[in-house]
């Protein structure tokens, strides 16, 4: 009888782990997602995943940020603090951290002016970004300077033939 009672309560206390304390992972979402579906996703916490691009903009101690996924960009309004691992930002002279965000969507927030946004709640650096070094080619320098040049050509013979007349 002690031994019934045992592995119930043993079964028991498994199944109580199970339901109430393991961790609960959350799926990221696309944008393409939360854009064509933001009625579903209102007010909702979801996981959004992304590379940092563009500027960060600071407004006292939140600041925004904006992830790009590959189809779209979202803006991200986080607090200053959560920026300290955020190295580099996307553009033309670097790839951007990637960061995983979750926190609370917002098909239009009434705190920023009906924006589609995301209030961060939580913020984790997935990759760290790289600086990029992208060579100009000399082909495509070449190319653009002969059809410069080419374009401007008969301007300056229309010009010059005005001046010739005066």
């Amino acid at each position: 009888m002690k031994m019934k009672k045992f592995l119930f309560y043993q079964v028991l206390g498994m199944l109580a782990y199970v339901v109430f304390v393991s961790p609960c992972y959350a799926q990221t979402v696309s944008s393409l997602e939360l854009i064509n579906n933001t009625k579903q996703y209102d007010a909702k916490i979801i996981v959004y995943r992304g590379e940092v691009v563009g500027d960060i903009m600071i407004r006292a101690d939140h600041a925004w940020l904006n992830l790009n996924d590959g189809y779209a960009a979202i803006g991200v309004w986080v607090r200053k603090t959560d920026l300290k691992d955020i190295t580099y930002l996307g553009g033309y002279r670097a790839k951007g951290d990637v960061i995983e965000v979750s926190g609370i969507f917002n098909r239009s927030c009434p705190e920023h002016g009906g924006d589609l946004d995301i209030h961060a709640q939580e913020i984790k650096k997935i990759l760290s970004g790289e600086p990029s070094f992208k060579q100009l080619s000399m082909k495509k320098f070449y190319t653009g300077l002969f059809l410069t040049l080419a374009l401007l050509f008969p301007y300056s013979i229309n010009k010059f033939s005005q001046y010739k007349r005066k």
